[in-house]
């Protein structure tokens, strides 16, 4: 389980995808994909930050409130916060690695793709 920002930007980091910049937005740590804001730590509570689509967000927060949380702040956008200590890893290399990709631009993405191809499953 992830805690802290430090640990989020550890694990996004360890992913070594390409296109990825270690910067702040509007005064706080972030990390962007393709020049778009990718990772951070909500300034408002204790809590990671993710894109999400708005009906996905309902089911997370149906499905487990004790985990997933909406903020004021946040609500007229497509993101869902984490609370620390509940970030399970899998789940945050999955959705990192689902925004690096939708951050994407398509040309660009075809392209690595067709370099990087995935490994075996077996």
């Amino acid at each position: 389980m992830l805690r802290t920002y430090v640990e989020l930007k550890s694990l996004a980091l360890s992913l070594n995808l390409p296109e990825v910049t270690d910067t702040t937005a509007w005064g706080n740590p972030c990390l962007k994909a393709h020049g778009k804001l990718w990772c951070w730590w909500s300034p408002y509570v204790d809590a990671a930050v993710f894109k999400c689509s708005k009906d996905e967000r309902e089911m997370l927060l149906q499905a487990d409130p004790d985990t997933f949380l909406l903020h004021p702040h946040y609500e007229p956008h497509n993101l869902i916060l984490v609370r620390a200590g509940k970030i399970d890893l899998a789940w945050a290399r999955a959705r990192l690695i689902r925004q690096w990709r939708a951050a994407a631009p398509k040309r660009w993405l075809k392209s690595w793709d067709a370099e990087n191809p995935p490994a075996p499953t077996h």
